[in-house]
């Protein structure tokens, strides 16, 4: 046997090896149980993948990103074999590793019922404790087809070789655009093959590796995304490295459905969405307006003080402006079909800039005006397929806070470094903190982008630089950008640790030049100004929806639809809190007298559901001194306090924003 060299790479370290001919990646690591495949010059692999001379190798930790990919699409693998042990009929679609776990969709004759989930995850546990192994094998295209005549979906995905990641969500964990392998799971003592399945892989060395996992759920999903496509029966699971690991998901995904924005505005009566208008479409009600109001008010007051000017435009036009603008033959999936009258189509406003660039070419521009900075609450609608319509955070109709600023190229810089920052800074008045930010830059292998080499180049280091500045983590997300440019995304995390998308910064050569917007120089010449895309909060209602559930529905006062509640002790006390509520709401606090027939502690209670963010209560001595005594949300209550410093301290939490 020959020798051959390798080098062995953990973080830093660098460890050269000589070994034989045949040696595999497992060879390397062996009596490491954590590592559970390899990355070779530079692609991941089975550890069963024998090495050759020069081949670098890095070790891929069970915990690692790559690592829990690898995971939980084993354990899809798992569950998919399961199902067909139990429901025979059932033809495989596709199987992808996902954030926190892993879905398999499946071709069945009825939807699976909460019972046959508990049935498949016992024998995936069966499956799992056999230990079968996981085994990759090359096959031609035609090799493929013969071995998977059977499976539908499996024969669609080999035609679409190459092309299958932009075909279905997913697809690109079955083939690529190299060769076709098949995994067979084979038992661990006799060989014998258990399933197969198409497959890029890589995987664990055997089902025994998977440590703990649990099917959640399972819902409807079409095939590759498109409603004119079979409708497929979707199970979901995760899977994770420790039994701790998998207890404090669980433990976060229950917190989590206690803070669901849906349940808790149906519970704080804050918004609606009736069948009657349409899914994706909701109705704010007089509580989440006054939260709606407040949050749109105090946006409108930060941007006058930062020299924006307030526009409107109507929510339908003629269909040649977003032809113009490259949003219909770009965006036109995600736009609601036309409308024709008068001989004309017409479209439903999907975004607001197409319309803004009018306003800015209505008139001559000279550069003595720039930046000029352009703010609308612009409602727009966008047709979201059902499947991912979700509440307010993905939404068919919803208002954006949308800016767009047209300035010089030379005032680029410093535009984009004062506008981040003025994001960041509104962003921390809403009480989010923890923030990092995503470069979304173009795919120079799509053809999805307008524009040249040059521009994209020079906006995205303009960006690169503005984020830089922040002393933030900087995320890099390759083809992520929009059409047009690139773009900075604002990522915020919650109460809970869940990372959002918040705002977006976007720098955009291309439109100016579609619509032929120019402004007069110093020197008198016609030059185009550079257009900045911004949306703070993406939009209100999704920025309604994730304060709503970081704060679990306690608002802080600033916030909350009713500030304070005026509890009597008996109805004697009713006109003396009324006297009270009235001079607060004197000053601009939103403060309510519960006077129903309703004993104390039960209108306690009721404040304490309605997570109103002070009680005011009220007795004979209370009224005797003039006073009141103020119950928080812990509780803790803090009595004796005169009226008049009652409301000072209700004035001064709201204006600095705190909670409570």
């Amino acid at each position: 046997m020959s020798d051959v060299r390798v080098t062995v790479q953990r973080d830093s370290e660098r460890e050269e090896r000589v070994v034989t001919t045949g040696t595999t990646a497992a060879d390397l690591f062996q009596g490491e149980r954590s590592i559970v495949a390899a990355r070779v010059a530079g692609e991941l692999k089975d550890l069963t993948h024998e090495l050759a001379d020069g081949d670098e190798v890095e070790p891929v930790e069970i915990t690692s990103a790559d690592g829990l990919n690898i995971l939980r699409h084993s354990a899809a693998h798992v569950m998919a074999q399961a199902v067909q042990e139990l429901f025979p009929e059932a033809k495989l679609g596709i199987g992808p590793p996902i954030k926190d776990g892993f879905y398999y969709d499946f071709d069945v004759e009825k939807p699976f019922h909460p019972d046959d989930l508990k049935r498949i995850e016992k024998k995936m546990q069966e499956i799992q404790k056999r230990g079968q192994k996981f085994a990759r094998r090359v096959v031609s295209d035609d090799e493929a087809r013969a071995e998977l005549v059977d499976e539908p979906y499996k024969l669609e995905l080999i035609g679409l070789k190459g092309s299958a990641a932009d075909a279905a969500e997913g697809a690109s964990a079955e083939v690529g655009a190299g060769e076709l392998s098949i995994y067979d799971n084979l038992d661990a003592k006799t060989g014998e093959l258990c399933w197969k399945d198409l497959c890029r892989g890589p995987h664990l060395p055997s089902t025994r590796h998977i440590p703990v996992f649990k099917l959640m759920r399972s819902a409807a999903a079409y095939w590759r995304g498109s409603e004119k496509n079979p409708q497929l029966q979707r199970i979901y699971g995760t899977a994770w490295p420790t039994k701790d690991e998998l207890k404090a998901y669980l433990d976060f995904l229950a917190e989590a459905e206690k803070r669901d924005h849906r349940k808790l505005g149906a519970e704080l009566d804050l918004f609606s969405i009736p069948e009657e208008l349409g899914s994706g479409l909701a109705v704010f009600h007089p509580k989440g307006g006054v939260v709606r109001r407040v949050m749109e008010d105090y946006s409108r007051k930060r941007h006058e003080l930062s020299d924006y000017e307030f526009v409107n435009t109507p929510h339908i036009t003629k269909e040649a402006l977003f032809e113009t603008s490259g949003h219909l033959p770009n965006y036109g999936e995600a736009m609601f079909p036309p409308l024709e009258f008068d001989g004309q189509n017409y479209r439903l406003k999907a975004m607001n800039c197409p319309m803004h660039n009018l306003i800015f070419k209505a008139r001559g521009r000279s550069y003595r005006e720039l930046p000029l900075r352009l703010f609308e609450f612009g409602t727009v609608y966008r047709y979201e397929k059902s499947g991912v319509v979700h509440g307010l955070t993905r939404a068919r109709g919803f208002t954006q806070d949308d800016s767009h600023i047209y300035c010089t190229k030379e005032q680029m810089a410093d535009e984009l470094d004062s506008l981040l920052t003025f994001v960041l800074d509104l962003l921390r008045d809403y009480g989010l903190t923890d923030f990092e930010l995503e470069l979304s830059t173009r795919d120079p292998e799509s053809d999805k982008f307008i524009g040249e080499d040059a521009e994209w180049e020079e906006a995205t280091e303009a960006l690169r630089q503005a984020a830089e500045k922040q002393g933030l983590p900087l995320v890099p997300d390759p083809g992520g950008a929009a059409f047009y440019g690139p773009k900075i995304s604002v990522q915020a995390k919650d109460a809970i640790g869940r990372s959002w998308q918040m705002s977006t910064i976007q720098v955009d050569f291309q439109q100016p030049a579609r619509f032929g917007l120019e402004y007069t120089a110093a020197d008198g010449s016609k030059q185009q100004p550079v257009m900045i895309h911004r949306a703070l909060f993406g939009s209100i209602e999704r920025f309604f929806a994730v304060l709503l559930e970081h704060y679990a529905g306690a608002f802080p006062a600033w916030l909350a639809p009713v500030q304070a509640t005026c509890i009597p002790i008996g109805d004697a006390h009713v006109p003396y809190l009324e006297e009270f509520a009235a001079q607060a709401k004197a000053k601009g606090l939103r403060v309510e007298v519960d006077s129903s027939s309703d004993r104390m502690q039960k209108k306690i209670r009721n404040a304490q559901k309605a997570k109103v963010p002070f009680m005011i209560l009220a007795g004979d001595e209370d009224m005797a001194a003039g006073a009141v005594s103020f119950r928080y949300r812990d509780g803790s209550q803090e009595n004796g306090i005169p009226r008049e410093q009652a409301i000072a301290k209700l004035l001064d939490v709201v204006e600095r924003r705190v909670q409570v």
